[in-house]
């Protein structure tokens, strides 16, 4: 049977290149992106001019979440605003600025407050939060961790012009400055200064952009 369907498969290919360009098939998932942000848009606080959302975002408590302008978001992005949890209730917001672009895959977290300034740029498997599961103590330690009731250390901000690696990942009540750049794979811990370039795990500060 295989040696069958492999060549009609292999076939059906080759047809299909030739009849649909790669710019063709580019150009339609662009519409699907354009339909689909169009689909999604009410479902958030504010959605600016000129944003989209690539398909298969996973999003929760969009009415605690607002888009600037000409804010790109890649496929199978994780965008949650708890307003709840358990018999906790809870404030979220989350705010993006304007130009800014979050990769594939990412996964931001809120129960608190998550501030994007303008032109941030996000590689792809980013986990920005700012909450965990429990507080580091005795009494909750005993709990299963999905049992632990949600604990925010404080906001995340990060300032203008801000660029995350790959699988960098942004810890609780951290803010990071502006111009600056986290390394990929890196885990920030604390503030970074603006003007700096930090990785690592923890991230530490590799290096600072003078004038």
């Amino acid at each position: 049977m295989k040696s069958i369907i492999k060549p009609i498969i292999y076939y059906f290919c080759r047809i299909s290149a030739n009849v649909l360009s790669y710019s063709l098939v580019r150009k339609c998932r662009n519409v699907k992106s354009i339909i689909y942000s169009f689909w999604i848009s009410s479902e958030f606080k504010v959605m600016g001019k000129d944003s989209f959302i690539l398909s298969s975002i996973h999003l929760e408590g969009g009415k605690y979440i607002t888009l600037g302008e000409n804010v790109g978001i890649g496929k199978r992005v994780d965008l949650t605003a708890w307003d709840t949890y358990g018999r906790d209730v809870f404030t979220p917001e989350i705010i993006i600025g304007n130009n800014c672009k979050i990769g594939d895959d990412c996964h931001i977290t809120a129960i608190n407050k998550i501030v994007f300034g303008n032109n941030v740029l996000l590689g792809k498997r980013i986990t920005i939060t700012d909450n965990s599961h429990g507080k580091t103590d005795f009494e909750q330690m005993q709990l299963a961790p999905s049992e632990r009731p949600l604990f925010s250390k404080g906001p995340v901000i990060i300032c203008n012009n801000v660029w995350i690696g790959d699988k960098a990942t942004i810890l609780p009540g951290v803010t990071i400055g502006e111009n600056s750049i986290v390394g990929a794979n890196s885990v920030v811990t604390k503030d970074v200064p603006k003007n700096s370039i930090v990785g690592g795990n923890p991230a530490i500060i590799i290096k600072m952009i003078y004038e």
